[in-house]
């Protein structure tokens, strides 16, 4: 009983530390853009989507400024299912070139529940993109 005991445990344990370290590679690879950003940075939204060839967001969400509510400035992009808590989710922070009206992406939001679908590359396709944060 101690040795199915103690096989359970260490499976456990290699199950639970598997689970970080993909966490990890989610966050090493997203970071890639950070660091490339100059690559990115004055191009349109589309083409960083293009290079994201292991890994694509998850869902999407608008940025506004207390000043204004009703205009984007940014967006934010996770990588993690909706069904997971986005305390710890990987977050890619899109600062436009141009803003553009919440009730746009709101459209979407509402249609696709926060999702990032084909409609919302499309979407953001063409919008410039200014700056680059990664974080978690």
């Amino acid at each position: 009983m101690k040795n199915i005991f103690k096989l359970f445990s260490i499976l456990l344990l290699l199950v639970l530390s598997c689970k970080t370290y993909a966490q990890l590679d989610t966050l090493s690879y997203i970071k890639q853009f950070e660091i490339n950003k100059s690559q990115y940075i004055n191009k349109p939204f589309s083409y960083l989507l293009t290079q994201m060839t292991q890994l694509q967001p998850k869902s999407h969400w608008a940025d506004s400024f207390p000043q204004n509510k009703k205009i984007v400035k940014a967006s934010i992009f996770n990588f993690c299912e909706m069904d997971y808590s986005f305390k710890n989710a990987v977050t890619l922070h899109i600062i436009w070139q141009d803003s553009f009206p919440k009730s746009e992406v709101k459209y979407y939001q509402n249609k696709n529940g926060f999702y990032f679908t084909n409609e919302e590359k499309a979407f953001y396709g063409n919008k410039i993109v200014k700056d680059i944060m990664v974080y978690k």
